[in-house]
């Protein structure tokens, strides 16, 4: 009877024992902004929209280990070119996360000038919900989060990648967050593989290019200059700084 217990032990606790953690490793990101909607309304987008494509289409890498992350640009997905003013030279842009010093340092190029951003992570306020997906092979879990203190975000995290960030600088909850939209941007991030073998964690370091500035500094500044854009200038400074 002791013996048929063991077993029984066993075969119950091998399960949980075999779940494997992840805390380094590299997730593409495939991005997608629908411009057309984020042009908003008017004789000006009117007159636009016939010219460019109404989806583009972007891949990102992150490359993380569990106190530090490098999320950059990696390739263009779009079968028609985009213009540069909508891209706003996103191959140029790094973002450089510190989970531990809650820190990030990131390289922008904002209006053609390229910056080096140092600041605090944002504090995003989550709510966790009981809703649930699969993305790239991950069980993940849904939460809401607020950005600029008006913008919803949607993300779904999974805990078995044990690191507590996401695409850009996004960050908080308890696991990697693998897929993103955001409603008012008009835009979406979704992980479409995650590599753990032969990954060269030594690419995270924080960028060194660019005019030293604060980031909250610099977004005043740039709200400024764009509060006769509209709805179109907001999305501009969100995906700037975010």
């Amino acid at each position: 009877m002791k013996k048929l217990l063991i077993i029984a032990f066993l075969v119950v606790s091998v399960p949980a024992f075999s779940q494997v953690f992840i805390s380094k490793g590299m997730i593409e990101y495939e991005v997608k902004v629908n411009i057309h909607k984020s042009m908003g309304e008017g004789m000006w987008a009117d007159m636009m929209k016939d010219k460019i494509p109404k989806l583009s289409t972007s891949f990102y890498n992150l490359t993380f280990t569990q106190d530090q992350s490098l999320y950059q640009y990696s390739r263009s997905g779009d079968v028609v070119k985009v213009p540069s003013w909508f891209s706003n030279n996103e191959e140029d842009n790094i973002w450089f996360n510190d989970y531990n010093a809650e820190s990030f340092t990131q390289q922008k190029n904002v209006f053609g000038d390229s910056y080096l951003l140092k600041d605090s992570l944002m504090n995003i306020k989550w709510k966790i919900t009981n809703e649930n997906r699969e993305i790239a092979g991950f069980n993940c879990r849904k939460a809401v989060g607020i950005l600029f203190d008006s913008v919803y975000v949607f993300a779904f995290y999974t805990d078995e990648i044990t690191v507590s960030g996401g695409p850009m600088s996004l960050n908080g909850l308890p696991g990697m967050i693998l897929g993103v939209t955001i409603p008012r941007m008009f835009s979406s991030w979704i992980a479409t593989k995650v590599q753990v073998a032969g990954v060269d964690d030594k690419v995270i370091v924080a960028p060194k290019r660019g005019k030293q500035k604060k980031a909250r500094e610099l977004k005043g500044t740039v709200e400024q200059a764009t509060k006769d854009w509209g709805s179109y200038g907001q999305q501009r400074v969100w995906g700037m700084f975010l």
